[in-house]
């Protein structure tokens, strides 16, 4: 059995006037989900949240921080840049936008969050996750990440053209998902048992996170909850889906992005 050591948490500790807090993940925006990137828009213009914590996966890919001053990057930053001015955005790197780094979310004054991080808040401590590092039946992914997560692959690829970068891109995402349609459902998720002893580890009775594109509350064992991230598809779905897993002192609730304000 695939075992995995523990990792180091970040630690977040939210302000005491704040009221509530947004979590979501999995958005795979890109060029062509025109309907998804302007829910987003209004919604992280609009959500009357004092902070949006996003937990990976908000980018169908990023090949670089210089990309987003063109295209469709340039909207998506200028998008982060007006919410930071009204509350705090926190970003999480995921499986398909882990180049995302500190000049972008510098240049956009979000913060960057650590996988996994505690945040502390109404009296409570939570961990969040991408979730794919827990995904531990996957061992071919597990392997890809170990690699693209290296600090000289990520160099090596940098340095390339950007244009080149993009049809590397391309191709990956292609690729991508050649995989998961021909994966089985079980290997997608996370290991149960290396779930609760992170929770444990961290002393954190809940858990969310995102990566499975299966929105579900589930007791994983008694005294351990983990509130799975919906994916965000209104583009390419038979039945259009986005979710906003929002924290506050009555405690975990979702809502549609609409509603958020």
């Amino acid at each position: 059995m695939t075992t995995l050591a523990l990792p180091t948490f970040g630690a977040f500790n939210a302000p005491n006037e704040w009221q509530a807090i947004d979590f979501i993940s999995d958005l795979h925006l890109a060029a062509d989900t025109p309907r998804g990137f302007e829910a987003w828009s209004r919604y992280m213009r609009g959500t009357q949240a004092d902070a949006v914590f996003i937990l990976g996966d908000l980018f169908e890919v990023w090949v670089g921080d210089d990309a987003r001053f063109e295209g469709f990057e340039a909207q998506c930053a200028e998008v982060f840049r007006e919410a930071a001015q009204r509350r705090t955005v926190a970003f999480m790197v995921g499986n398909r936008d882990f180049l995302v780094g500190a000049d972008m979310l510098s240049a956009c004054k979000v913060s960057a969050l650590a996988d996994p991080t505690i945040v502390t808040a109404f009296g409570e401590r939570l961990l969040l996750t991408h979730g794919d590092a827990l995904c531990l039946a996957d061992t071919d992914y597990q392997k890809f990440r170990a690699m693209v997560r290296s600090p000289a692959w990520q160099a090596s690829v940098l340095a390339r053209p950007l244009a080149e970068r993009r049809a590397l891109a391309r191709e990956v995402r292609h690729e991508s998902e050649r995989r998961h349609g021909a994966m089985q459902a079980e290997w997608l998720d996370l290991d149960p048992a290396a779930t609760v002893d992170w929770m444990s580890a961290a002393n954190t009775p809940l858990l969310v996170h995102g990566h499975t594109h299966r929105p579900a509350d589930q007791l994983l064992q008694p005294g351990f909850t983990r509130h799975v991230l919906s994916d965000w598809d209104l583009d390419h779905a038979a039945t259009p889906r986005a979710d906003v897993l929002r924290w506050s002192r009555d405690g975990l609730r979702r809502i549609a992005p609409q509603t958020a304000g």
